[in-house]
C-alpha cells in the first residue's frame, strides 16, 4: 500500500471576510449582552463552528416563536427574508444582522429594481437559507432556475424587465452554464454589473483547478449542509480528482489514500484553519511527511461590524488569553 508523502495546501481556502464578520457579531453579542443570544439558522453552516458558540451561549433556532421577548437576536451570514425581519422587529427584538454584505448587495438590487418594475430568476439551490432569503425580499416576481431544464419552463409574467441573480455560493462553472441557456431564452435579460458569485467562492474554485490536476486525492473540509465546500468536491471530481469532503478530521477514512502520494486540502469558507490543522496531522499520521502551500491569491477584505458592537471588549479578551 502506497503512503502519502505530500501534502498540497489550497490557497485561498478557509475563511472568507463574510464567515468572518458574521461570527465575530456572535462573539461580541455574547460579551457586550451575556448569554444567551439568539441566532436564526446556523450562524455559518459548519458544525464546528456551530457548536463552539453554543458551548459559548449562543441558541440557534429555525422560528422566531422560540425567542423571548426583549431577548437580541442575530440574522445569520444567509440573510432572511423581509417577513422575517418584519416578524422580528414586530416582536420587539434587538436585532444584529450577520447577512454577508455580498449577500445583501444582492438584496439590494432586487429591491431596487422591483421598484423599477423588474422581475427576476434567481440561479440557485432550493431551500438554501440565502436563496429562501433573497426570494423572500419580494412577494412575486422572483423565480428560481436551479438548473438548464428549469430555464426552458419557467414561465415569468413578462420579458421586456426581467433581471438575473444568483446566489453566492454556487459552483462559477455551473452557474455560466445556466446563465448562457437564460440569454439564449430571454436576450435582454438585466445582469449584475459584477457577478454575484462572491469572490470567496470564486478564489477558492480557481484554487482547486490548480491543485486538482497536482494531486491524487483531494479532501475537502467542511460540512455537509455547506454549498460551497460540496462545490469544490464536485469541481474536483469533475476535473477528475478523486475528491472527499469532511466535517472532522476523525472522518478521514486510510483507505482514500492507498493509491494517492500527493493529497491536497482545501477548506469551504465556512470552516476554521483549526480543523485544517487536525486533518494535516491525521494525515501525516497516516504517512505524509510534508506539507506545502501552494501559491495564491491573499485575500485582504474586511467587511465593517454593524453599529453597536464596534468596540474593544473583544481584542482585550483576546490579549487575555
Amino acid at each position: 500500500m502506497m503512503e502519502p508523502k505530500e501534502i498540497l495546501l489550497a490557497e485561498p481556502r478557509g475563511f472568507c471576510a463574510g464567515v468572518d464578520r458574521a461570527i465575530e457579531i456572535v462573539e461580541r453579542a455574547l460579551l457586550k449582552f451575556g448569554a444567551p443570544i439568539y441566532v436564526r439558522h446556523e450562524i455559518v453552516h459548519n458544525t464546528y463552528v456551530v457548536n463552539d458558540l453554543k458551548a459559548r451561549g449562543a441558541i440557534f433556532i429555525e422560528d422566531l416563536a422560540e425567542v423571548p421577548a426583549g431577548a437580541t437576536l442575530v440574522f445569520s451570514a444567509h440573510g432572511v427574508s423581509q417577513a422575517v425581519q418584519e416578524e422580528a422587529k414586530r416582536r420587539g427584538f434587538s436585532i444584529f444582522d450577520a447577512t454577508c454584505p455580498l449577500v445583501t448587495k444582492v438584496h439590494v438590487e432586487v429591491a431596487k429594481l422591483a421598484k423599477e418594475g423588474y422581475e427576476f430568476l434567481m440561479i440557485g439551490h432550493k431551500g438554501h437559507p440565502e436563496v429562501e432569503g433573497t426570494m423572500g425580499q419580494l412577494l412575486d416576481g422572483i423565480y428560481l432556475v436551479e438548473d438548464e431544464a428549469d430555464v426552458h419552463t419557467v414561465q415569468p409574467r413578462q420579458s421586456e424587465k426581467l433581471a438575473v441573480v444568483t446566489q453566492t455560493t454556487l459552483s462559477v462553472d455551473d452557474a455560466a452554464s445556466i446563465l448562457a441557456a437564460i440569454r439564449q431564452r430571454f436576450p435582454q435579460i438585466r445582469e449584475p454589473k459584477q457577478q454575484d458569485i462572491c469572490y470567496a467562492t470564486q478564489n477558492r474554485q480557481d484554487a482547486v483547478k490548480q491543485l486538482a490536476g497536482q494531486v491524487d486525492v483531494l479532501i475537502v473540509v467542511g460540512s455537509p449542509t455547506s454549498s460551497n465546500s460540496n462545490r469544490l468536491r464536485e469541481l474536483a471530481e469533475r476535473l477528475g480528482t478523486p475528491a472527499f469532503m469532511v466535517d472532522s478530521p476523525e472522518e478521514l477514512q486510510p483507505q482514500w489514500f492507498a493509491q494517492a502520494t500527493r493529497v491536497g486540502l482545501t477548506a469551504g469558507a465556512s470552516a476554521p484553519e483549526v480543523l485544517v490543522q487536525g486533518v494535516i496531522a491525521r494525515i501525516q499520521a497516516l504517512g505524509a511527511a510534508s506539507v506545502r502551500k501552494m501559491d495564491g491569491l491573499e485575500e485582504t477584505i474586511k467587511f465593517p461590524l454593524p453599529k453597536g458592537l464596534k468596540l474593544e471588549p473583544l481584542s482585550i479578551s483576546k490579549s487575555k488569553k
